[in-house]
């Protein structure tokens, strides 16, 4: 069954669920004000060709291989669509068309900076001290609370960081179609449901289509998606598509293998469990072989 038939088949809702990453400011939006992105078949017989423009008044997400005359691969595109038509606008709702800090209904106002929020942030930590039972100005917690709030800050700097920015331009044609691997990459992450850490490595793989990724940008996607409050399934799948929005590919595979310690030191305590989640699209979805010899090299010593 090809890739496009199985997408053909799922539903609106299932097609957003595999994909979602709409509760980050700034993950599913590659250059500033552009919101009305649309899907469209690519191939290098077509790179001048105008895209069809998406009629739905809601949004969608499209994931479509195109066949294209051997030995091309199809290229896979993951991308967005917005019903609104400004587009300046980042959301159409509720007076928020102009915001340049508001991304997401689901979060407030963004401020310019997030240093900004440090005072605001020590003062909760100083409270969360004195419901502890502890005394905030004792000499040890005196700097506590703002040592605390930098910190937060920095483990989850990937909300200040959007994927144009990384790319930083590392996209280059390159006639190569064989797959590329970056294996162990190490990764920090927070568990969303409880604040304490996660962590573990990350496996990436894709078949190019006449573009490649400069390495170290691969590790840097790891990093935007995995310091931010996560959940290791939704960060495997943001770190796929990122992939494929950077350099559509054939395909892509990520791999990761998380120790979380929301596990380790509270609830079951089982010290010694990993968690390993997969995504895997276009042909390392269609294709069991090449599955297979992506997985045969991350296993490998």
């Amino acid at each position: 069954m090809s890739f496009t038939r199985q997408l053909s088949e799922m539903s609106a809702s299932e097609l957003n669920d595999a994909i979602d990453d709409t509760n980050f400011p700034q993950a599913h939006i590659l250059s500033r004000g552009r919101n009305n992105s649309i899907c469209s078949t690519s191939s290098t017989s077509e790179a001048g060709a105008a895209p069809p423009v998406a009629t739905s008044p809601t949004d969608e997400v499209v994931a479509t291989a195109t066949a294209i005359t051997p030995p091309t691969r199809p290229r896979l595109i993951l991308k967005t669509t917005n019903g609104s038509n400004n587009a300046n606008s980042v959301i159409d709702n509720d007076g928020h068309e102009k915001c340049t800090f508001h991304h997401d209904l689901e979060l407030d106002h963004k401020p310019p900076t997030r240093e900004a929020l440090l005072p605001d942030m020590a003062r909760s930590y100083r409270l969360l001290l004195g419901g502890l039972g502890e005394n905030p100005d004792r000499q040890g917690l005196i700097k506590t609370p703002e040592r605390a709030a930098k910190a937060m800050l920095y483990f989850t700097k990937g909300y200040d960081q959007s994927l144009e920015d990384v790319l930083n331009g590392a996209v280059f044609d390159e006639d190569h179609d064989e797959m590329v691997v970056v294996k162990d990459i190490e990764m920090f992450s927070m568990c969303e449901h409880h604040l304490v850490p996660f962590y573990g490595k990350v496996s990436i793989g894709y078949l190019p289509c006449n573009k490649i990724l400069g390495l170290s940008k691969l590790a840097r996607i790891v990093e935007i998606f995995s310091r931010r409050l996560q959940v290791q399934e939704r960060l495997t799948k943001q770190i796929a598509v990122a992939v494929t929005q950077a350099v559509q590919p054939a395909g892509v595979a990520v791999v990761v293998e998380g120790v979380h310690m929301c596990m380790v030191m509270r609830g079951v305590q089982k010290i010694n469990s990993k968690t390993v989640t997969s995504t895997m699209l276009g042909v390392f979805r269609d294709d069991p072989k090449t599955r297979e010899e992506f997985l045969n090299l991350v296993n490998s010593k």
